[in-house]
């Protein structure tokens, strides 16, 4: 599971970073605790143009009655993403790029719940493989909006939490965001093979748990305990 992680890149670095030829998104806020319905920035192609967008986390289907189950579709799982009503047709034709630059895991022990702060090791950010898709609001407007795909997770980090999202690695990204691409099999098989780059982590303070706060103090190492990697 993925339900907190960090956004605080420039806009412009992601734009070079993901080869963006256009952005269609205002700059967004640095958030280094990201929350379900929060915007987010994401990478998505149209018509063979590759945009920098905003999505509102948590994927609210085409055929939902009310947006805010959004709240609650924030992971699409790998193992039931090509099969799920909410996610199938996204897997297809919606698929999406999410930059994060780490992500929070919850690690429980006989001492209790510690928040870790988990990244990539040389600081690069990460991209998660992402679905997206567009509600149609009573007054017709459009809600766009992400979901975050995860898979288990790898060794050693299954011995803090047994799932992760799923980071998909450069030489995937075109033909994941290609929409043309419609196979669920293929989209699959690009899950399948993640980026294998090193994840290092650490615990981090408990004020992470409370949404209000958000500061780049929260991922810094807290001293209750040992990093770890």
């Amino acid at each position: 599971m993925c339900g907190r992680f960090v956004a605080a890149a420039d806009p412009d670095h992601l734009a070079d970073l993901f080869d963006v030829a256009d952005r269609r998104t205002d700059e967004l806020p640095a958030s280094w605790n990201v929350a379900p319905t929060m915007p987010v920035y994401a990478i998505a192609e149209h018509h063979d143009t590759r945009y920098l967008v905003s999505f509102q986390w948590g994927l609210v289907p085409t055929w939902a009655e009310d947006p805010k189950v959004g709240s609650r579709m924030i992971n699409a799982r790998i193992e039931s993403v090509a099969d799920k009503p909410a996610y199938r047709t996204a897997l297809q034709r919606r698929r999406c790029i999410i930059p994060a630059d780490g992500f929070y895991e919850w690690h429980t022990d006989a001492s209790g719940k510690t928040a870790y702060y988990i990244h990539r090791a040389d600081g690069r950010p990460l991209a998660f493989a992402g679905l997206w898709e567009g509600w149609k609001r009573p007054d017709g407007t459009w809600l766009r909006t992400c979901t975050i795909i995860t898979g288990a997770a790898d060794d050693p980090l299954a011995e803090l939490h047994p799932r992760m999202p799923i980071v998909l690695s450069s030489d995937v990204w075109a033909p994941w965001l290609d929409r043309d691409e419609r196979r669920p099999t293929a989209a699959l098989g690009m899950l399948s093979q993640p980026d294998s780059d090193p994840l290092v982590w650490h615990p981090v303070s408990d004020q992470v748990n409370n949404v209000r706060n958000d500061h780049p103090e929260l991922i810094v190492a807290a001293d209750h305990s040992d990093t770890s990697t």
